[in-house]
């Protein structure tokens, strides 16, 4: 049913509206001054804008096909409003200009038009906060597939990969935000959603592997040598590499944080004697791990958090990522400034071993589906025999709300002849642990950053044919923990292949309607997560 005169009056009075993440208050929607992730209102009224102006450049193109320079700021644009990449107001007014001039480019008269008609200016987010709930939801639902899909394409056009369906798909998926729309006629635009970011993470896996070889497994020591280093965080291979090269031969050692970890099983990138290991954890954990860190911290992508006094004055961004007051470097790359803070800093004066939140020290990465297809025989005859009693990919994006270590607790409880396999950052909860072998095999298998998930699937598909069966009737389960809008593409596209009966925790998107959720529910059997106790018993009977 569609909002009151009240419920209007409410909304217009809030200070903000943002439910797009995992975290946000009260499981309904961040309303006040700042928002769980800690961006401001006026931050959040602004990526309304900058998204508003994008349904507008949505609509100026059209069905025509835009240029490669409209296309980088569709995708910029909508990966700087993913949760914890942009909380520089600045930055985002610069990139409202660049919308609308490049709107202006496709419709130029509309500047000058005496009767408007409305359909290329900008669309105001509030008509879409306030409008009925399942076509909120659903608009929602393509919205943040919209936007995390924005972010593969991102990496993949940084390193010269693009595919014109999946560009064309902005437009289209945006300007489709801005239009009345019908539940029947946004479902399938949503399943479509799905289906385009599936072509897009294949993308992307092609240009990673591609530029920097294919990945092997690799163990990466939680150990940070005495002298000067620099920590990197983030997606974004590229930035790395060109860091790796320009400290080469400087004695500062180079250290992966977050979802840049399985960096380290790439040929290209592990070349580099001075790429040493992983420091820290996920990404919710920066405030506390970097609090008075002797070295520069070097922010590619999301998650960033507003950073602590104790360590502000080391922050530095690239890319799509901005903060107030930190040192941003541009698109020449030019990590001068970096590597002078590492060398000011000097970084510790004897060597420090660190741990996982389990307390191993030690964490393996590097199973990507090439790795894992290439035992696939020894696979198959593992689970003939009966060592291999069933696989979970247990994985995603990690976050701090309470209720978390389900995950780690899942994973502990899993039977000891069943394969892990895992992804995305939220692998922090258990990657330090050592869960042994089982059929000759690793029970625990990373598979990589959550732009990798192109290759869970391959594998899935794989063993699906191996077996002379679907997915769905594979002993193979997804328990999945979601925290922003990459989360969100990746489920649309798990959707979008069909694959049922997944576990999503530790909560329900609060973007999704009851009728949807509902209809999700029927057509996919989407679980929420119980307890791992409960979960395992219905999984396994």
């Amino acid at each position: 049913m569609c909002p009151t005169e009240k419920e209007r009056k409410t909304r217009m009075e809030e200070k903000m509206f943002c439910y797009q993440c995992e975290q946000t208050a009260g499981c309904s929607g961040c309303k006040g001054n700042r928002g769980v992730c800690g961006k401001q209102d006026t931050t959040a009224k602004l990526q309304d804008e900058l998204t508003g102006a994008l349904i507008g450049l949505a609509q100026a193109v059209g069905e025509d096909k835009a240029e490669p320079v409209t296309d980088r700021l569709m995708m910029e644009g909508l990966f700087a409003t993913l949760t914890n990449v942009n909380f520089d107001d600045e930055s985002l007014k610069k990139q409202i200009e660049a919308v609308h001039q490049e709107t202006a480019k496709y419709v130029p008269g509309c500047t000058a038009c005496q009767e408007p008609c409305g359909r290329t200016a900008d669309y105001p987010m509030e008509k879409l906060w306030q409008d009925q709930e399942d076509i909120r939801s659903l608009k929602s639902l393509l919205l943040f597939g919209l936007r995390g899909t924005a972010a593969y394409a991102y990496h993949a056009m940084v390193l010269g990969y693009t595919h014109d369906e999946v560009n064309a798909f902005f437009y289209k998926g945006m300007a489709a935000i801005g239009q009345d729309r019908a539940m029947e006629d946004l479902l399938p635009l949503v399943m479509e959603e799905g289906a385009v970011n599936f072509k897009c993470m294949e993308l992307l896996d092609k240009a990673n592997t591609e530029t920097y070889g294919i990945p092997a497994p690799a163990k990466v020591e939680m150990k940070v040598e005495k002298g000067p280093f620099i920590v990197i965080s983030g997606h974004d291979l590229r930035d790395l590499k060109l860091l790796l090269a320009q400290t080469e031969g400087k004695g500062i050692n180079i250290y992966t944080h977050g979802e840049m970890l399985p960096a380290h099983a790439y040929p290209e990138l592990r070349k580099y004697a001075h790429l040493k290991g992983n420091f820290g954890t996920a990404w919710q954990n920066q405030q506390k791990e970097f609090a008075g860190l002797p070295a520069p911290i070097l922010f590619t992508t999301n998650c960033i958090m507003p950073p602590k006094d104790s360590y502000r004055d080391r922050v530095f961004t690239t890319g799509v990522v901005s903060y107030p007051g930190m040192t941003h470097v541009g698109e020449d790359r030019d990590f001068s400034a970096v590597i002078e803070k590492a060398i000011e800093l000097k970084g510790y004066s004897e060597d420090r071993t660190f741990s996982g939140i389990n307390g191993g020290s030690t964490l393996t990465t590097g199973f990507g589906h090439n790795t894992i297809l290439s035992a696939a025989d020894q696979v198959v005859e593992a689970v003939k025999a009966g060592q291999i009693s069933h696989f979970f990919l247990v994985g995603g994006c990690d976050g701090a709300r309470t209720g978390r270590n389900y995950y780690t607790e899942f994973v502990q409880k899993a039977p000891k002849d069943s394969i892990i396999l895992t992804l995305a950052c939220g692998k922090y909860r258990f990657n330090d642990l050592d869960l042994g072998e089982t059929g000759g095999l690793p029970r625990l298998m990373d598979m990589g950053q959550c732009n990798d998930a192109f290759g869970a699937v391959k594998v899935a598909s794989a063993l699906a044919e191996a077996f002379h069966c679907g997915v769905n009737e594979l002993p193979l389960t997804l328990v999945l923990s979601w925290y922003e809008q990459k989360a969100v593409s990746i489920l649309l596209t798990l959707l979008h292949l069909g694959i049922k009966n997944i576990y999503l925790g530790p909560t329900l998107p609060a973007f999704v309607s009851k009728n949807v959720l509902n209809y999700l529910v029927d057509n996919f059997q989407i679980s929420p997560v119980s307890t791992p106790d409960e979960d395992l018993k219905k999984i396994l009977g």
